[in-house]
């Protein structure tokens, strides 16, 4: 099963659960006790929202993003507010009929003031967790929890991967397309990352202009190779969209990145602004291999370090490149390129 449907699933099964403890709640508020329907209801709303949230919407998840932050929470609460009356309705429909109701209760009971109070709690409910999927989205993906858990409040020294990913040419294209038009296509690029760094289970630790730095905790890295994967994950996406970019821009974006592995201390810092990040040699040493890229007429460029750790079978062409000594750095490090077979 693909990593991206495994991610939607397990976050289904989590809002199913969340929506289930707000049902039970709100049942022991209303009418004291908790019946079979608190958990039904709870559940089929949750349901409701994940695949709406999660397959609907994701995939206008772009156009959303260009919206102001309120006025997309507020295009999903609208959305929300008609699955709510959908499957209240629905529910309450089948229950009724088996309990031998007549339609004349139905509609009393979907205009009545338990359904409004229902409706508004619920909304409620909705609100919050799409408020707190668009702040994980602003932040990246499991920031947000880290923060709440505190779990780097105090420092962690722990291993990890690194990958800088930088736009070639870069201050030639954004020359031609004008700064405007230029931000738009690295934005336009940015979003093309967003399958590929879920598939991979990668982490977007920063952008720092034409740049995206990837990292993955250490297994996570190694499994499957996802830290060489995911660059020819993006390759692909660029070559689908291949006439969407020359149509708009005139220009492809092509890349190139640098991987390394290695020891960091990470940490939660500032107070105005609190960010989490991630401070050792491996970042400096991940960022020059990358400008090594031009040197060697490569894309993708590896240290042998991190290439020990990996279990590529035939799964790429290797290719042992020179020892080189990095700007800043004592020791010379081996690099190798790699190409898919």
């Amino acid at each position: 099963m693909r990593p991206i449907l495994i991610r939607k699933l397990k976050l289904l099964g989590e809002f199913c659960i969340i929506t289930s403890i707000a049902g039970v709640v709100y049942q022991m508020l209303s009418d004291g006790v908790v019946t079979h329907m608190a958990l039904i209801m709870g559940s089929a709303l949750g349901l409701g929202f994940g695949v709406i949230e999660l397959f609907v919407l994701s995939k206008y998840q772009k156009m959303l993003s260009s919206l102001p932050f309120l006025v997309a929470i507020l295009v999903k609460a609208f959305v929300y507010l008609v699955i709510i009356n959908f499957f209240s309705g629905g529910i309450g429909l089948v229950v009724g009929s088996a309990e031998g109701l007549e339609m004349k209760d139905f509609y009393d009971s979907m205009f009545s003031k338990d359904q409004l109070i229902l409706n508004i709690y619920t909304l409620t409910i909705y609100v919050l967790l799409s408020f707190y999927i668009q702040i994980n989205l602003l932040l990246g993906e499991g920031i947000l929890a880290k923060f709440l858990l505190g779990k780097y409040r105090k420092p962690i020294a722990e291993n990890r991967i690194f990958m800088f990913l930088d736009i070639k040419s870069s201050t030639t294209l954004a020359e031609k397309l004008g700064l405007e038009k230029y931000y738009a296509l690295l934005n336009d690029f940015f979003h093309e990352i967003s399958d590929p760094v879920r598939s991979t289970k990668a982490e977007v630790y920063q952008y720092v202009g034409d740049e995206v730095v990837f990292t993955w905790k250490t297994q996570d890295g190694i499994d499957n190779s996802n830290c060489l994967k995911i660059f020819y994950k993006i390759q692909e996406r660029m070559n689908e969209n291949r006439k969407y970019y020359k149509d708009k821009y005139g220009e492809v974006p092509e890349f190139k990145a640098g991987l390394h592995y290695g020891r960091v201390i990470s940490a939660q810092i500032g107070d105005i602004k609190r960010e989490i990040i991630y401070n050792g040699d491996v970042l400096n040493t991940s960022a020059r291999i990358q400008e090594q890229c031009n040197k060697f007429d490569k894309k993708l460029l590896v240290s042998g370090k991190l290439l020990s750790l990996l279990n590529i079978r035939n799964e790429f062409l290797i290719e042992k490149l020179e020892t080189v000594k990095l700007r800043g750095k004592k020791n010379g490090v081996e690099l190798f390129s790699l190409i898919p077979c």
